[in-house]
């Protein structure tokens, strides 16, 4: 993407399910967890790199010893940051008396991170706060084990407003507004609940210190999750650990944010990609699941699991910008259907360059469009097969005539290419313009000048500033006849609200391109319209998305056009167009992934459509804020 936008954070959790002393006595050390967790999170790095954390508890250790171990970090290189610290923890204990290394009760007494229940958190700071208190996992302590929770997840709530006042009405008094604080309180508080419910069970019959293992052994995680999550609109894929060493993971119902699991004899695992589980565990990919939307995955204390309902399952609407852009590449249903993406996109562009495969020169912008690269090249390959064939057959060419065509193969070069980040230091607009300008640079001397036309792909056009002030300007020195922008994703023209740094709809390129075809035509009393409309139905938990009906007043190929027009720069003389996937062939390209509502505006939950009008007045009343 030539203009990354923050993104997805990911999770990663291991929950060891026979005692230490069978790892120790297996992989000769009391790390495999900890190795493992570090593979997993450098696997996913791309996910998250505003902060990280890690969280272990220990089961069933001695009272007076400290069971929760925690470190957070927003240090450079956060993930090496973080693992050095915990190696030094397994460093000092070799000094300890009575180490041997070896002894699982004793490092479990006497070291920190040498539990059985392991999560790992990447963030990306979408909004809001980048302190290191906005880093997961977040801690809710208790003097009872099972009061205490730890949590971390990769989601956004549209209803944060309604969840705050929810936990208002059940007394408390949140020390901030924030998803991430309400997701835990509530949760927290119905913890609460479902222990002093089995704890009122017993409190008759048994001495204090009983009831509490009957309480560990029989918390109904289940309900206190259906309890929990009932009021709760977003997307999110949610973990926690009990103190006594139960944990859970939970999906939202419409599956949009990803989570996948891993379970065998020895660990159950889950993770945001797949590829973080095949890394560490060398397991097959037919046996990595994704967690059901709307379930939880349930681990008890004893090492049980058991994957259950916890909302009823809705549209599956799980993230395309998941495989368009967001995970790795190398998990193997992702690198195809991103080919794929590509590969669909042929007939638009041999229509763009009049089918002149002779005089087009095919490249791609760096480095997550590669793979839809190479799609859109295999397309060609097979379009120009078939026309060799008609060729061949029917005017039957001589000899030479047959070696000149069959050699023939579309030209492609390595055009655009992306220096190391350099950083703006002068805050004036001229002058960042100015060095936004070099963070691309391209490969002279292979493009005929005034004849060849440059086909180049991106994977999607967020804004298009990068494209008008560095891209373009920087192939203009080529000199080409023409150049088409493809994008591999269809025109964003809406906000995403559940997890993507993408809220303020007037950044959107496509957008801006509506704005300026309703002036263009005489329409722009069509935005107040729109604005009091949805003034009107403010109040309203179900509201239609009335911003489409801006969109609607014209073609994909006109509001296409006049992007093209836009992101042109003024001393650009070759011919621009911009070729955008459509909707269609993205779903045919990623069939399990159909959640598209930043392309068509179809939101899968009522808080979704409330922050798409909520972007579009914060836009009319010239509001640069967040929409939820």
């Amino acid at each position: 993407m030539s203009e990354p936008i923050k993104h997805e954070c990911g999770i990663a959790h291991i929950r060891l399910r026979k005692p230490l002393q069978y790892y120790i006595d297996k992989y000769g050390s009391a790390a495999y967890p900890v190795n493992k967790l570090y593979i997993m999170m450098k696997k996913q790095s791309n996910r998250g790199q505003d902060g990280v954390g890690v969280a272990n508890i220990k089961i069933n250790v001695d009272p007076g010893k400290r069971y929760i171990s925690r470190y957070r970090t927003i240090n450079p290189d956060p993930i090496d940051y973080i693992f050095n610290k915990i190696a030094k923890k397994y460093h000092k204990a070799k000094k300890k008396e009575g180490y041997d290394g070896v002894n699982a009760s004793w490092l479990k007494n006497n070291q920190g991170f040498t539990g059985e229940v392991w999560l790992g958190h990447l963030r990306y700071g979408t909004h809001g706060k980048s302190g290191i208190e906005s880093c997961h996992p977040f801690l809710r302590q208790n003097n009872w084990r099972s009061r205490n929770l730890v949590m971390a997840g990769n989601f956004n709530m549209t209803n944060v407003d309604e969840l705050f006042d929810l936990l208002i009405s059940l007394g408390q008094h949140p020390k901030e507004k924030t998803d991430t604080v309400t997701v835990m309180e509530k949760v927290g508080h119905f913890i609460d609940e479902e222990n002093q419910r089995i704890f009122d069970k017993y409190k008759n019959q048994k001495e204090n210190h009983e009831i509490t293992e009957h309480i560990e052994n029989e918390l109904d995680i289940q309900r206190v999750l259906k309890r929990s999550f009932k009021d709760f609109d977003g997307g999110y894929a949610m973990v926690g650990l009990l103190g006594h060493g139960a944990s859970f993971v939970v999906r939202d119902p419409n599956g949009i944010r990803p989570a996948f699991k891993y379970i065998d004899d020895e660990v159950v695992v889950v993770a945001s990609e797949k590829q973080a589980i095949k890394a560490a565990f060398d397991v097959n990919y037919a046996d990595i699941e994704e967690i059901e939307p709307g379930h939880a995955l349930i681990i008890q204390k004893n090492g049980e699991w058991d994957e259950l309902p916890i909302m009823r399952k809705k549209a599956l609407k799980a993230c395309s910008f998941e495989r368009i852009y967001f995970s790795r590449g190398n998990d193997p249903e992702i690198y195809k259907e991103r080919k794929k993406l590509g590969e669909l996109l042929v007939p638009q562009i041999l229509k763009s360059i009049n089918s002149d495969l002779k005089n087009t020169v095919f490249s791609y912008i760096p480095n997550s469009a590669e793979v839809s690269f190479l799609g859109m090249i295999q397309g060609v390959d097979r379009y120009l097969m078939h026309k060799q064939k008609e060729i061949i057959i029917d005017k039957k060419p001589t000899l030479d005539d047959l070696e000149q065509t069959l050699s023939f193969r579309p030209r492609v070069e390595k055009l655009v290419i992306k220096d190391a980040k350099l950083r703006t230091f002068i805050a004036d607009d001229a002058s960042r313009d100015d060095m936004v300008a070099n963070v691309y640079d391209t490969t002279y001397e292979v493009i005929r000048k005034n004849v060849d036309t440059l086909v180049v792909i991106d994977d999607s056009i967020v804004r298009g500033t990068t494209l008008e002030k560095s891209i373009l300007t920087m192939l203009n020195k080529l000199e080409p006849k023409k150049i088409v922008v493809v994008s591999s994703a269809p025109q964003i023209r809406y906000p995403d609200c559940y997890g993507i740094d993408m809220s303020k709809i007037g950044d959107f390129v496509a957008f801006r391109a509506m704005l300026a075809l309703l002036k263009e035509h005489d329409m722009e009393n069509l935005l107040e319209d729109t604005y009091h409309q949805i003034l009107a139905n403010m109040d309203s938990k179900k509201q239609p998305n009335f911003v489409k009906q801006l969109y609607n007043q014209f073609t994909e190929d006109e509001i296409s056009a006049k992007i093209g027009e836009i992101i042109k720069p003024k001393d650009l003389k070759a011919d621009l167009e911009v070729v955008y996937q459509t909707v269609d062939n993205l779903h045919k390209a990623c069939p399990k992934n159909l959640g598209d509502w930043y392309f068509t505006g179809d939101f899968p939950t009522p808080g979704g459509m409330r922050v798409v009008n909520r972007a579009f007045v914060n836009f009319m009343e010239g509001k640069k804020v967040r929409a939820y």
